[in-house]
């Protein structure tokens, strides 16, 4: 079954956190996992989910050989 919006961001958010540190995850692996658990996902939702991440904040886009969408990075100063 089909998520709704905010359910996909929710839902895309999650699997980013859940690779951070560990894997790079790129706009088509996001998809292919989403479609892999609800394979009638619109693909058009699919990218306005991650595009509302994006411009939201909440995951930025890194470029190191390729386009890999993760949580922003926080600098060590910036934790305190």
């Amino acid at each position: 079954m089909a998520l709704p919006k905010d359910e996909l961001v929710e839902y895309i958010y999650k699997m980013v956190e859940a690779a951070a540190g560990k894997k790079q995850l790129k706009a088509k692996d996001i998809e292919k996992a989403v479609l892999k658990e609800h394979p009638d996902q619109n693909k058009n939702d699919i990218k306005f989910a991650i595009k509302e991440l994006i411009d939201s904040g909440r995951c930025v886009y890194t470029y190191f050989g390729g386009s890999f969408i993760e949580l922003p990075r926080v600098e060590g100063a910036a934790k305190h």
